[in-house]
C-alpha cells in the first residue's frame, strides 16, 4: 500500500500545514449538508408519511435528513440515539479559555466513551491534574506544550502540534498550556462514560487547600512556623487558568525521561497516512503497535474522498466512538435482529456504535473531503471488511445463502478495501 504523509492530507483537512515549503491556508468548514436531491421538510417517503403540524427545528432538520426521511432499509426502533453535537453542550467558560464536554448525560450510549474540547490561549494552563481513567488526546488547532510525570519519578516535556497524539494512562500527573497566539485546542477522549465524574479527575489545587497546613508543611520539609508557600492556592478549583509561558527547562529527572516506548507523545502530524486500496482516501492507526505506550485507547484518522466511503464493516474488539473534524458524512447502523438506523453528522458532531455493529460512514459531499476519527476501548485497531468475509467464504454456500450467482460472489475482492471511491 502507498503511503502518504500527513501533511498532504492537511489540504483536504482542518489543519494548516506546509507543502513544498508554501503555507497552506486554514479552510473553515461549513456547517451545512450538500444538496444531494430535493427534499421538503415532511416525513414523507414515496406514500407514507405525513406533514408535522405542529412546527418543527428547520436548522436542525437540514443537518439530519435521514431522521425526517429515513432511508427504507431503516427499521425498527431498537437502535437508539447515537449522535451527540458538541454544538449543544454546555460551555464551561474561563479567562484561560473553555472546555465543553461529551458525557453518557448527554448521550446515553456512549457508556464506555466521553470527550472534551479544550481551548486554551497562549499561556493559559490546564492545570496539573490526574484522571482515574486513561486519557487520549489529539492537538486540533495551535500548538500545546505538554508536561507529564510517571509513577516511577520519569518525566516528559513535549510540544504538540495539530495533528499530534499523546495518551496518559489512568493516573499519571500532568499539564497542558497554550503557546499559539490564537489560541490552541485539542479533543480528549476517555474510556469511561463520565471522566468529570466526581473520583474521576483530580486537580492539584483542589487537594492543597482540602490539606492541614501543618501537614503540608511536615511533607514538604517546611519549618513548623514558616509562612507556607502554598497559602496563595486558589481557593476555588478551576480547570483552565491564564497563564505566560515559561522559559525553565525541564528538571533532570533521576529515573530520566520518558522516551522511546515509554514515551506519552505520538508525532501524528509527522506521520505517513497509508492509501486505501479501494482508493476512496486515507488513513492512520495509531495502537500499541506503533505507539507503545496506548494500551488501553486505539484509534485510526481517517479521511474519505468526496463520494466515496468507509465500507461495510464491524469491529470485533468492542464499541467504536467517532468524532467528525471536517465534511458531512452519513452513516447507517445495523444491531442485528431487523434494526438499523441512519444518522448523519456535520463538524463536531459525535458518535457511539454499539459493539460488533455492522456499519459505515459515506462522504456525502461531492467537493469537500471528509475527516473524522475513529476511537476504541482496545490496543489495537480491528476490524473486518463484509465484502472481504464474503469473497475468502466458500463460493456455493454465500450464493445460496444469499440467493445470488457464483459469478458475482467470486467478483468481489479478496482484498479488504477499507475505503471505496466513488463510481
Amino acid at each position: 500500500m502507498r503511503t502518504i504523509p500527513f501533511q498532504v492530507l492537511a489540504l483536504c483537512g482542518a489543519f494548516s500545514t506546509l507543502v513544498s515549503g508554501v503555507a497552506v491556508e486554514q479552510r473553515t468548514t461549513k456547517h451545512l449538508r450538500p444538496v444531494r436531491e430535493k427534499r421538503g421538510q415532511d416525513p414523507i417517503v414515496g406514500v407514507k408519511g405525513a406533514p408535522i403540524l405542529g412546527g418543527s427545528n428547520e436548522a436542525i432538520v437540514a443537518q439530519n435528513p435521514s431522521q425526517l426521511q429515513p432511508p427504507p432499509t431503516d427499521a425498527g426502533t431498537g437502535v437508539p440515539n447515537l449522535k451527540w453535537s458538541f454544538s449543544l453542550s454546555n460551555m464551561l467558560l474561563s479567562e484561560g479559555g473553555f472546555v465543553r464536554e461529551q458525557v453518557v448525560q448527554d448521550l446515553p450510549a456512549s457508556k464506555e466513551f466521553s470527550a472534551a474540547q479544550n481551548h486554551v490561549k497562549k499561556g493559559a494552563i490546564r492545570q496539573m491534574h490526574w484522571h482515574d481513567v486513561n486519557e487520549w488526546g489529539i492537538v486540533t488547532n495551535g500548538s500545546v506544550l505538554v508536561s507529564v510525570v510517571s509513577s516511577s519519578g520519569q518525566n516528559q516535556l513535549f510540544k504538540a502540534d495539530q495533528g499530534d497524539i499523546w495518551y496518559f494512562p489512568k493516573g499519571q500527573g500532568h499539564a497542558i498550556q497554550g503557546l499559539s497566539e490564537q489560541g490552541a485546542e485539542y479533543l480528549l477522549v476517555f474510556d469511561n462514560g463520565d471522566f468529570n465524574a466526581l473520583g474521576t479527575t483530580f486537580n492539584i489545587d483542589d487537594w492543597l487547600v482540602h490539606t492541614p497546613p501543618s501537614v503540608l508543611a511536615k511533607n514538604f520539609g517546611l519549618p513548623k512556623n514558616s509562612t507556607l508557600p502554598f497559602s496563595t492556592v486558589p481557593k476555588t478549583a478551576g480547570s483552565i487558568n491564564p497563564g505566560k509561558v515559561g522559559s525553565e527547562p525541564l528538571p533532570k529527572a533521576l529515573a530520566g525521561e520518558l522516551t522511546g516506548n515509554s514515551s506519552y507523545y505520538f508525532p501524528g502530524s509527522k506521520t505517513k497516512f497509508t492509501e486505501a486500496p479501494g482508493k476512496g482516501g486515507r488513513y492512520l492507526a495509531v495502537d500499541s503497535t506503533n505507539f507503545p505506550i496506548s494500551k488501553g485507547l486505539a484509534a485510526q484518522i481517517v479521511e474519505v474522498d468526496p463520494g466515496a466511503m468507509r465500507e461495510l464493516h464491524w469491529h470485533p474488539n468492542g464499541g467504536e466512538w467517532l468524532y467528525f473534524m471536517e465534511g458531512t458524512a452519513r452513516g447507517t447502523v445495523w444491531i442485528g435482529g431487523g434494526q438499523a438506523r441512519t444518522f448523519d453528522f456535520v463538524v463536531g458532531d459525535t458518535a457511539v456504535f454499539p459493539d460488533n455493529s455492522g456499519h459505515y460512514i459515506e462522504n456525502t459531499s461531492p467537493t469537500q473531503c471528509l475527516r473524522y476519527l475513529e476511537i476504541f476501548k482496545s490496543d489495537h485497531v480491528e476490524d473486518f471488511s463484509l465484502a472481504q468475509w464474503m469473497a475468502l467464504t466458500q463460493p456455493d454456500m454465500v450464493a445460496q445463502i444469499l440467493n445470488i450467482s457464483v459469478e458475482a460472489v467470486k467478483a468481489t475482492k479478496k482484498e479488504k478495501q477499507v475505503i471505496v471511491k466513488n463510481n
